[in-house]
């Protein structure tokens, strides 16, 4: 039987949306199948709605989970009408198609910014009652003090009772952040005695995006940057000389002026182009009128998009003005911040207490990474990512910041940092920047590296130049305890990433060898493999090590070890050197590690599927179930992972590093702000299991081989 939650707001500009997406999150990772749907829409064609769209593209849901209902227009006509139901009944026809699909249903009720929002809240009621839903009501507190907020609670609260709906929860949004305490004291207790959960307004999401603006327009870029998420944090309207301009000039403004105003494009390019000056979000020339020739080209290299609109100033200002920020609109900027907002101020463990789920059976890749990114938030730790002048570095790190991941550090000049972060419109609010060259770090690091390398004839000053290197200070900052985990590598070498690791980190009591795995993220399982992107050939002793510290984050990361030493025969039916290498690594294994379910020589066949596994090795308590897979070299692994992310369509998650006594992982050169994201999480989560066991061991470092240049990507 599929469960539905009505998400209703209670007053116009409740923010419901975020309650919304915060919801989908939570339950997306505790049901198989969420769906969500929205009765009524406000736009003409129910499928283009924005919360359907944002919906469909968060957690991949396709038109059987995921649907708009009637539109705005057929709503009230029928209301008119006195048809009402008839919505009910439309309404209750397309949510019962959806619930044959879904576990949970989110259903997200009318905005109330119609004319007679006592009606749509009465239509909300009804349609709640009607699909057989639990009502999450969503109460506004902007402009409320916390006894205001109070009495909007129980307000709404006596109303939803008199219209027979069953109150899941109640959520005050929009509230003051320096008075968030007193409102959730303010609150008085329901019936039920559950928390009423107080989230604050946030201005990133009331800000609107360029990409709004221009939609809005409809106007047409001439010039700049296609960068369109840039929040527009105000607006001015350039009607004065330029001195008086230039001096009112702030980051983040969208610049409007008349096509023909020459010196007020050239001053705000100018402006731009300078360090510590202002730089736009956009600029839009109203008019109709197209910049002087001669300008044309300078333009060309704006870092700001230039538009042009027909209108002319005073109603291009007035239309700007009227654009709204919208979690809808799908920027990853303003869903990281709400979702950051929902986690902070929801207990998701006694909101999911509320509710009778069934166990999810499967573990999708989406999922998977939705309960990472969780999990590294409820074990918050610092990160440090040295590539600091990387603009998908600055892009993640704003986005682990708005979603309250992790604290971080990023490494590098910091005036060059900011200068590229304003640039690009990214907000790196709340994020450390150190310049290694500059830092007062720099002097303790370089004696501290001395004296770890006292045995290579490093002195002093050699060390100092170490340390102005991004990832030996990163490194170093991990070492002392200053960072809990490093992420690098978006441009640069694996070695370059590791080798400060191997020098002074050193491996864990029992690791000979740094080794990596990638997890494989199949439609309805993970898998791990290893090691597919540091050592090109390793022998059986390194092998055995490989599976042993494979399974150990196997299990760190919700996946049961069962360990498949790959080869190209199974069991006793070849021979050969790499066989008997294979067969020695899994005997060397099963006597270290007993308690580890172990089976090779196998063939990837055997391992994974139950009939095959049947006939080539029947009694295996791994064949046909395994889910570690070591291969005996890096070509084998490397090109085997590839194969089954590119043909299989798997998510691969990695590389991981394993062994080290202190987490830092290697990002490919290739890498997406989103595999950013996901390996800062990772690092976390290892940072947290690191620090639960360091205390209990005082472990010898043993001396391994500094890798050469990995040659996969």
């Amino acid at each position: 039987m599929s469960h539905g939650i009505y998400v209703s707001a209670t007053s116009p500009g409740s923010g419901k949306s975020l309650i919304t997406l915060g919801l989908a999150d939570m339950l997306h990772r505790h049901a198989d199948r969420i769906g969500f749907f929205r009765p009524i829409v406000q736009v003409a064609d129910p499928d283009q709605d924005p919360m359907v769209s944002l919906m469909r593209r968060s957690f991949r849901l396709d038109a059987s989970r995921c649907r708009g209902g009637l539109t705005d227009t057929q709503a009230r006509g029928l209301l008119v009408a006195g048809k009402r139901e008839e919505i009910d009944s439309a309404c209750v026809a397309i949510y019962s198609e959806l619930a044959r699909h879904c576990d949970v249903i989110i259903v997200e009720g009318t905005d109330l910014i119609g004319q007679d929002a006592a009606v749509e809240f009465d239509l909300n009621a009804r349609l709640a009652n009607n699909l057989g839903c639990l009502v999450v009501a969503v109460v506004s507190a902007r402009d409320l003090a916390p006894a205001q907020a109070a009495d909007a609670v129980d307000v709404a609260r006596r109303e939803l009772d008199a219209a027979g709906c069953s109150l899941l929860a109640m959520m005050v949004n929009r509230a003051d952040g320096s008075a968030l305490s007193d409102i959730i004291s303010a609150v008085r207790p329901g019936k039920s005695h559950r928390p009423v959960y107080a989230i604050p307004e946030l201005e990133e999401l009331s800000r609107p995006t360029v990409a709004a603006v221009v939609s809005t327009l409809a106007a047409i870029q001439v010039a700049g940057t296609d960068n369109l998420e840039r929040d527009v944090n105000g607006i001015k309207v350039a009607a004065m000389s330029v001195a008086n301009f230039l001096h009112v000039l702030l980051d983040g403004d969208l610049v409007i002026t008349p096509g023909d105003r020459a010196d007020i494009i050239v001053a705000t390019l100018a402006s731009a182009l300078s360090p510590g000056l202002a730089v736009p979000s956009a600029l839009v020339l109203t008019g109709g009128l197209a910049p002087d020739e001669h300008i044309r080209p300078l333009l060309a290299q704006a870092p700001f998009p230039v538009f042009t609109v027909p209108d002319d100033t005073y109603r291009t200002a007035q239309r700007v003005g009227r654009v709204r920020g919208e979690i809808a609109t799908g920027e990853r900027r303003k869903a990281a911040a709400a979702l950051g907002a929902w986690a902070k101020a929801v207990d998701e463990s006694e909101l999911l207490e509320r509710l009778s789920l069934p166990r999810p059976a499967r573990m999708t890749p989406l999922r998977f990474l939705h309960d990472l990114i969780e999990r590294a938030r409820s074990q918050r730790r610092h990160i440090v990512l040295p590539e600091g002048s990387d603009v998908r570095v600055l892009h993640a790190a704003e986005i682990l910041r708005r979603r309250d991941v992790c604290d971080l550090t990023l490494l590098g000049p910091a005036a060059q940092i900011r200068e590229l972060a304003v640039s690009r419109g990214i907000d790196l609010t709340g994020i450390t920047i150190v310049d290694p060259a500059h830092s007062p770090l720099r002097e303790q690091f370089a004696v501290e590296y001395a004296r770890l390398r006292a045995h290579k004839n490093v002195e002093l000053a050699a060390a100092r130049d170490t340390m102005l290197d991004g990832s030996y200070f990163g490194t170093m900052m991990v070492q002392l305890g200053k960072a809990d985990g490093m992420v690098s590598g978006a441009a640069h070498t694996t070695a370059n990433t590791i080798r400060p690791a191997l020098e002074f980190v050193k491996t864990r009591a029992g690791v000979r060898i740094v080794s990596s795995v990638f997890l494989m993220l199949l439609p309805d399982r993970v898998l791990v493999y290893g090691d597919c992107a540091v050592n090109p050939e390793p022998n059986e002793e390194q092998l055995a090590d490989i599976a042993i510290a494979s399974a150990g984050t196997a299990a760190q990361f919700g996946v049961q070890p069962r360990i498949a030493m790959l080869s190209y025969s199974t069991g006793e039916s070849g021979a050969g050197g790499a066989v008997e290498s294979v067969r020695r690594a899994t005997e060397l294994v099963r006597g270290r590690r007993p308690d580890l379910p172990v089976e090779g020589p196998i063939q990837y066949d055997a391992a994974v599927n139950v009939s095959i596994a049947a006939s080539k090795m029947p009694g295996s308590t791994v064949a046909g179930q395994a889910t570690v897979f070591i291969f005996p070299d890096l070509n084998t692994g490397n090109n085997t992972y590839k194969a089954v992310q590119q043909s299989a369509g798997a998510v691969a998650v990695g590389p991981i590093l394993q062994g080290l006594n202190k987490p830092v992982n290697d990002l490919s050169r290739g890498c997406t702000v989103e595999d950013i994201v996901n390996t800062v999480a990772i690092t976390v989560v290892q940072a947290h299991t690191a620090q639960d066991t360091a205390h209990t061991r005082a472990e010898p470092a043993h001396t391994v081989q500094e890798p050469t240049q990995r040659q996969a990507g």
